[in-house]
């Protein structure tokens, strides 16, 4: 038995879809929607079902590698089975992971953001990060208490956050009479080009990579191969349509000028005319339930993940004198780079690498579905090529958008891509 310590039959499709959409209504929500909006302009709830029909597309692939290979590897074992245990399988996976490490720190910033909403706190402050951290470490000790815990936990956080934005959403449509009008402009906002249209697509696409937090748990859901890909559509589509509600009631209630200029906490702001005094607590309450629920489950997966690349030797692990089996030293890794990313990166630039890193994997995995595996699991060429194409399009479109604006972050995103490839290569030649 490996040391990674799975449970077969573990997570119910209830607590799968719990999982999911724990990751998903999240930072994807409540961190991303005010960078959408700054953009892709007014317009920008229409930018939400654009990621959503990419994110399915996206999503034919996992379901059908899931059903074939239901495995606690999830995309590992996906990429395995692809293109063999070499350096583009380990470095794809490693992407994979570290891009669920960054979405972590999102969270766990965007869970700070939100709280220091109660106490007029500057956005600046220390305080965010130190929150972030604090989020991060109960993540560990909810983490290492087991998958019921875990599932029953984040399942009943799940519908209690969706209910509750559902009622914000609800609120704000109501209080603008139901417009579904596009936000106001305001001074100096110039209009959006066609690249930052398609590029804030990544930003909606990253807020759905949620998802393949259910295939990371593959083998220890209840029959998996008919149960992964029914939770993997039923999380996005309730995850889109929470999205959508949401973005017109922010949208019916703030001009574009007042979302972009609190974009790291667009919903607090957008409360207060559909709530008045009392709406800055409503948000903030569902945005700190929100980032708990999804950083457990991100961190219950990327944890497992890591340990099946562990265990198929294909990335080093030291144990560093710690006890245990393999998967809680990965929980340990994981946690660590988390709260590494949350002291120094800001949520924009937390969120661009994470879209990077995540489009490139993606694309990695429909490429070896339509080289490799095709008509093993019985895929449909077509739904996979335009998946890929869709990813190169809006990978293309974000990156040069990036780089206009914000050259660091793309320079430090292929940095590091670099790294994980040319690191891996050296680590499985010096272990071949």
């Amino acid at each position: 038995m490996s040391g990674s310590d799975y449970k077969k039959d573990s997570i119910s499709l209830t607590g799968a879809v719990g999982l999911g959409t724990g990751v998903m209504i999240s930072a994807g929500i409540f961190a991303l929607l005010g960078q959408v909006a700054e953009m892709a302009g007014s317009w920008f709830p229409f930018i939400f079902i654009v990621g959503g029909i990419l994110t399915a597309f996206s999503a034919y692939s996992y379901v059908k590698l899931s059903n074939e290979f239901p495995s606690a590897g999830g995309i590992g074992m996906f990429l395995v089975k692809a293109y063999g245990k070499g350096t583009l399988t380990a470095s794809a996976a490693l992407l994979m992971a570290f891009s669920m490490v960054i979405n972590q720190s999102l969270v766990a910033r965007t869970f700070g953001t939100y709280t220091l909403q109660l106490f007029d706190g500057e956005q600046s402050s220390y305080w965010i990060p130190l929150l972030g951290v604090a989020l991060l470490t109960v993540a560990f000790l909810v983490n290492i208490s087991g998958n019921s815990f875990i599932q029953t936990f984040t399942s009943i956080a799940s519908l209690l956050k969706i209910v509750g934005l559902s009622i914000f959403a609800i609120a704000g449509l109501w209080v603008s009479g139901f417009s579904f009008t596009p936000a106001e402009g305001g001074q100096n906002l110039s209009d959006p080009s066609t690249a930052s249209y398609i590029a804030a697509v990544a930003l909606t696409i990253l807020a759905f990579k949620g998802f393949t937090t259910i295939t990371n748990s593959g083998s220890e859901i209840v029959k998996p191969k008919k149960n992964v890909g029914r939770a993997i559509m039923i999380s996005i589509s309730i995850s889109l349509l929470v999205y959508l509600l949401l973005a017109w009631a922010v949208s019916s209630n703030l001009s574009l000028s007042e979302i972009i200029n609190a974009k790291d906490y667009a919903l607090a702001e957008a409360a207060k005319p559909a709530f008045g005094s009392y709406g800055l607590w409503f948000t903030v309450a569902i945005a700190i339930l929100a980032t708990i629920s999804g950083i457990i489950a991100s961190v219950f997966a990327v944890s497992r993940m890591l340990a099946m690349l562990t265990d198929m030797k294909l990335i080093p692990h030291k144990h560093f004198g710690m006890p245990g089996s393999i998967q809680k030293h990965t929980l340990v890794y994981t946690i660590v780079i988390a709260m590494a990313l949350t002291i120094f990166f800001d949520l924009s630039r937390i969120a661009s690498m994470g879209a990077i890193l995540y489009l490139v994997m993606d694309m990695i995995v429909h490429w070896g579905v339509l080289k490799h595996l095709r008509e093993k699991i019985g895929a449909n060429s077509f739904i996979v090529m335009t998946a890929l194409v869709f990813d190169a399009i809006v990978l293309g479109a974000f990156v040069w958008v990036k780089a206009t604006s914000d050259l660091l972050v793309v320079g430090v995103s292929i940095l590091f891509i670099i790294i994980i490839f040319v690191g891996e290569r050296f680590f499985l030649n010096r272990t071949a």
